[in-house]
């Protein structure tokens, strides 16, 4: 790696290089030497190349983040463990179907906000799923007779479909179908955003509300071909054609660095109920200092690694860190820190008595009866005096 990094200044630069050549590559294959490829979608084809660049580049740089660099680099040992098989297809399996599938995390915070989640997401990846397949020529179709159409994948013929058949017709129409997925989920994501005050106050324009206006351009300048070509006869179809052409290239550019660069990675949030749920929702790691279960020796291991890989020295002076207690425990030791108490004196669930007088809190429990008899003898002493 470190020859590449020479030779192209960084490793982004080197798999951007290494991408646009598989995905030439590809084509001038699957177009049998560019003989079947598409003018008409030769600036798709440009812009998706833009786009796969930009897709490399961001996720290099995410990648290379510490956080997430130690979270792949722990995925990759579970997933080369035979002993953790099963339960890594399992953990795999059961996320995929409840996150991606399904997004029920989305559903718990509301139905509304559920619904329009999915018509988005299931919209993007669809629409790009036929996009990138029509624009990179990985299937086309071919007329055999009148009434029969071969699909052509990869320049190989897989099946044969009636002209008019339903297989047929939900391929013909499949763009349409996820623009209006898009369109729906768009606007009702687009008029929570306007009439929320809560989401108001929050939001920033480039970051949550341009992707929706270009997400509902696509899709718009989409639908309005077909009914163009449907219902008018081909009424302003070229022109149109080159709007929404515009409106794709310009979605597919801001893609891998605006709010949508979340849709194609988070498939790879399933390493984190792979890693780090030893049992599913239970903790198994004992805090240092209350011996309560808070987490678990792969996830304190890893959020020590990332600590130290960003410098920050949170070793304590018995060699043990910060990881190592509870929340609960280290609000206790920031306040004794801050107190310049070294160790807490009696019960430690007691209201701290400082140097000060100033009675402070327990942690997570009630003031001891003596505070409030204490209170109640320094109120009689004041009223006779």
């Amino acid at each position: 790696m470190d020859m590449i990094e020479r030779r192209f200044y960084s490793k982004a630069r080197f798999y951007s290089f290494l991408i646009t050549i598989v995905l030439v590559c590809t084509v001038w294959y699957s177009t049998d030497r560019f003989v079947h490829i598409d003018l008409a979608t030769l600036g798709y084809l440009l812009s998706s190349l833009v786009f796969a660049v930009g897709m490399t580049i961001r996720v290099c740089f995410w990648f290379a983040r510490p956080a997430t660099h130690q979270v792949m680099k722990r995925s990759l040992e579970n997933l080369k463990d035979t002993k953790r098989t099963k339960r890594n297809i399992a953990s795999i399996l059961k996320t995929f179907v409840n996150n991606i599938l399904l997004q029920k995390f989305i559903f718990k915070r509301g139905v509304y906000r559920g619904l329009q989640h999915f018509l988005i997401a299931w919209g993007c990846i669809g629409s790009f799923a036929f996009t990138f397949g029509l624009t990179f020529g990985l299937f086309r179709f071919s007329l055999i007779d009148s009434n029969t159409y071969g699909v052509i994948f990869m320049n190989h013929q897989v099946a044969r479909i009636q002209a008019h058949g339903i297989i047929a017709e939900f391929m013909y129409n499949s763009l349409n179908i996820f623009a209006m997925m898009l369109l729906i989920g768009a606007t009702m994501a687009l008029i929570r955003r306007t009439i929320n005050k809560d989401v108001r106050v929050t939001q920033r324009f480039e970051f949550d509300i341009l992707p929706l206006l270009l997400l509902l351009g696509a899709a718009v300048t989409g639908l309005t071909l077909t009914v163009s070509y449907v219902l008018l006869g081909g009424f302003l179809h070229h022109y149109l054609t080159l709007v929404h052409q515009v409106s794709v290239v310009i979605f597919l550019v801001y893609f891998p660095f605006g709010k949508l660069f979340h849709v194609p990675i988070r498939p790879l949030a399933t390493a984190v109920p792979m890693n780090y749920q030893e049992v599913v929702k239970v903790d198994t790691r004992a805090c240092k200092g209350c011996k309560n279960a808070y987490s678990n020796d792969a996830q304190i291991s890893d959020v020590k690694e990332i600590l130290a890989v960003q410098q920050f020295d949170l070793q304590l002076a018995d060699g043990s860190y910060l990881a190592d207690y509870c929340p609960s425990c280290r609000r206790r030791m920031r306040v004794m820190k801050q107190l310049n108490m070294e160790g807490p004196k009696g019960n430690p669930y007691d209201p701290i008595q400082t140097m000060n007088g100033i009675h402070i809190p327990g942690f997570g429990q009630k003031r001891s009866d003596d505070f409030y008899e204490a209170k109640k003898e320094e109120q009689l002493v004041t009223t006779r005096g």
